[in-house]
């Protein structure tokens, strides 16, 4: 039996686990210096909403070390996601070799 997927961790609960403590700061606050709603922020830290690229340049300014690595972790996210939903669909695509 194979090992389990391991769906990397949403760049929403790293915000909401590891940031947000670390820079005391409540949520309504870190919204405003985003420029973003409480309510998009709340979706983002819920793990409802992913990271845009203008949301990864706004948390990566924000927290300092650049959009790559936010929007990275989305990609992530959503890639290992998407294997996992489409691992049967895609077992069925023969793959092609250049002649």
């Amino acid at each position: 039996m194979s090992a389990p997927h391991r769906i990397p961790t949403h760049p929403g609960a790293v915000l909401r686990e590891d940031v947000l403590p670390a820079v005391k700061m409540p949520v309504a606050r870190v919204a405003e210096v985003l420029g973003i709603s409480r309510q998009m922020l709340h979706k983002i830290l819920a793990e409802r909403a992913p990271i845009t690229p203008e949301m990864a340049v706004r948390i990566g300014k924000f927290c300092g070390n650049g959009p790559d690595l936010w929007l990275g972790m989305q990609v992530q996210h959503d890639l290992a996601k998407a294997q996992i939903a489409l691992a049967d669909e895609v077992a069925r695509i023969p793959t092609t070799r250049a002649a």
